[in-house]
């Protein structure tokens, strides 16, 4: 394994992580055995970075990792985001900014984790009702106590990051980033690479549409034909896009999930892609990904099958909750 250093930290990490989000119920129902064996898989093929969060099955994912870590804590990088806190009524989320929001889920994440201190600890989105110079206040005095070693955000705005480096170092940033949505293009790369921070990639398979999940509008769960990418006026339109490439991963010849996530690595080694898997099959298949040599041309041709802002409507439907 290719191992390199994250950001201005002291790890080594390998140029995958493993996202462990399906784990705990998104994306379908998962076994909790087949997640760990998945997990042990991972370390023993090398993967040594895992990204959670506070909110994945409420506290499910931090209990499952605990399990698949014991007596190899110090083999593992773990790079844990605080969640939102859920309404009163839990109909729906609000961001969490605060410090003592942000001390509580921290100190809860080392409870059910069973570990001294996160590795990272990331806010998961900037909240808009707290200057984020408090909420990174709040992470720092974490450091200090202990509790974790390095702080991060994920889905901050350029801006933010500028303004939150003037209190406290920020290591990483943690963005929806794939051929499919390539926002961060747009400013959040370039400021990260202008502290040396690390970029970790979610939903580097366009959250299923890059693995081919759906290959027509009918195949879609009622779940999500709201969300605007999915919606009549944009899907085949974007099913188009997922033709061209499907056709030019065949040429290769890899699979689509593989071309994808080498196109990410290919984009610098600062950017590291975390594909979900909560199964070995799936997981081994993404880290065929490692093995893909694209050329020049080969990314070329891919930025002319999915430029910047190729595909039909934005990513979420939340777009105020992201880059803020």
């Amino acid at each position: 394994m290719d191992y390199r250093r994250f950001g201005t930290t002291d790890f080594m990490v390998s140029p995958l992580g493993l996202g462990c989000m399906s784990m705990s119920g998104a994306y379908g129902p998962a076994d909790d055995t087949e997640s760990i064996a998945t997990l042990h898989r991972a370390f023993d093929l090398g993967i040594n970075f895992l990204d959670t969060s506070a909110n994945y099955g409420n506290g499910h994912n931090h209990e499952l990792i605990a399990k698949a870590i014991r007596g190899r804590r110090e083999r593992v990088i773990i790079h844990s985001k605080s969640g939102s806190p859920r309404t009163p009524d839990a109909s729906g989320e609000r961001s969490g900014g605060s410090p003592a929001y942000l001390t509580q889920v921290c100190e809860e994440s080392l409870a059910r984790l069973g570990v001294d201190a996160l590795d990272i600890f990331c806010m998961s989105r900037v909240d808009p009702n707290v200057p984020v110079e408090e909420s990174v206040g709040g992470m720092a005095r974490l450091v200090e106590q202990g509790k974790a070693r390095y702080i991060a955000l994920s889905e901050a705005s350029a801006a933010s990051i500028r303004r939150a480096q003037t209190v406290h170092p920020i290591v990483s940033l943690q963005m929806e980033y794939s051929l499919w949505s390539r926002d961060p293009e747009a400013g959040n790369i370039q400021a990260c690479r202008e502290f040396g921070m690390g970029f970790m990639a979610y939903g580097p398979l366009g959250q299923g549409f890059l693995a081919g999940v759906y290959q027509s509008a009918a195949e879609i769960p009622e779940e999500r034909r709201n969300r605007p990418r999915y919606r009549p006026e944009n899907v085949e339109h974007n099913f188009g896009l997922l033709r061209q490439l499907e056709a030019f991963a065949k040429e290769r010849p890899v699979t689509l999930p593989q071309l994808a996530l080498a196109w990410l690595m290919a984009q610098g080694n600062d950017i590291i892609p975390i594909p979900s898997s909560k199964t070995r099959p799936h997981l081994e298949e993404n880290l065929k990904a490692l093995e893909v040599r694209l050329t020049q041309d080969d990314l070329a041709r891919m930025d002319e099958i999915m430029p910047p802002g190729a595909a039909a409507g934005p990513r979420t439907s939340e777009m105020s909750r992201v880059n803020v």
